[in-house]
């Protein structure tokens, strides 16, 4: 990526949510949303704009589990392993996607970084499990079966789009 293009993305969203230290959370929630992860570059980037320790900024990242500082898949998938999900067999959802995907425990994002696969405890929709999401859109009453098929379906989506 060109530099010069990265850095005005940032001064756009500093721009927006004001060059202060009190805005870090939404400097960070921005980025996040236009790279789907903060690249290491941010840091010392933003530090500077808001005259604000690499350190603090670096910490503030690193607390709230909604930050990532690995690259994410352009498809964002959770699945929900809360209790009443769990008891409805979420994890061989998890396993098939997996599976499916060519992930592991520790392998969360594909190489091509198409998708990210990775557990939460809790979706909110307890009554409709189990439950995951694609990208925040919920799909309920999930099945190792219904969740290869979305895979598939998006699959499909993005090869129809790079067409």
């Amino acid at each position: 990526m060109d530099a010069e293009f990265e850095h005005s993305v940032i001064d756009a969203i500093l721009d927006e949510n004001g060059r202060r230290a009190s805005s870090v959370i939404s400097i960070l929630q921005n980025v996040q949303e236009h790279y789907r992860y903060l690249p290491r570059w941010v840091f010392p980037y933003l530090s500077r704009a808001i005259a604000v320790s690499e350190a603090r900024i670096y910490s503030v990242a690193t607390f709230y589990e909604n930050f990532s500082l690995e690259p994410k898949g352009r498809h964002i998938i959770k699945i929900c392993d809360g209790t009443a999900c769990h008891l409805r067999r979420s994890i061989p959802i998890l396993e098939r996607l997996r599976s499916d995907l060519g992930l592991s425990e520790t392998k969360a994002t594909t190489d091509a970084l198409e998708f990210t696969v990775e557990t939460v405890s809790c979706l909110g929709a307890c009554g409709l499990g189990p439950v995951i999401t694609v990208n925040d859109k919920v799909y309920p009453a999930m099945s190792p079966d219904r969740a290869a098929r979305l895979v598939m379906s998006l699959r499909e989506e993005m090869s129809h789009a790079a067409s």
